[in-house]
């Protein structure tokens, strides 16, 4: 069974099983509730407006607060002598699927 979820403002296909790697979510529990907007299950496939009603997805948070690599940011101007170079580390969290339901 596959599955189709938003977090933040990205959009994902996740399996039971899977781990995916979304942005930073301020959650205090262990456990994390979507609600999928669509299933595809063999031949079936449910499609949501714009989320599917009594199904949900769970993951379990493996990792809280992940830091990626350094991006570097260089502003230049020609002829003026100037330069600017700053970065930036994107945080994220690691999730693992546990359980894709339909009501």
């Amino acid at each position: 069974m596959i599955a189709v979820i938003e977090s933040g403002s990205k959009q994902y296909m996740v399996e039971k099983g899977h781990q995916i790697k979304t942005e930073l979510l301020h959650s205090d529990q262990d456990e994390v509730e979507f609600s999928p907007l669509i299933i595809i299950d063999g031949d079936n496939i449910q499609i949501g407006k714009p989320k599917l009603e009594g199904a949900t997805v769970k993951a379990k948070i493996i990792s809280a607060d992940i830091k990626a690599d350094k991006v570097k940011i260089l502003k230049y101007k020609a002829k003026k002598r100037q330069k600017t170079l700053t970065g930036h580390r994107q945080r994220h969290t690691i999730l693992e699927i546990t359980a894709i339901k339909i009501k």
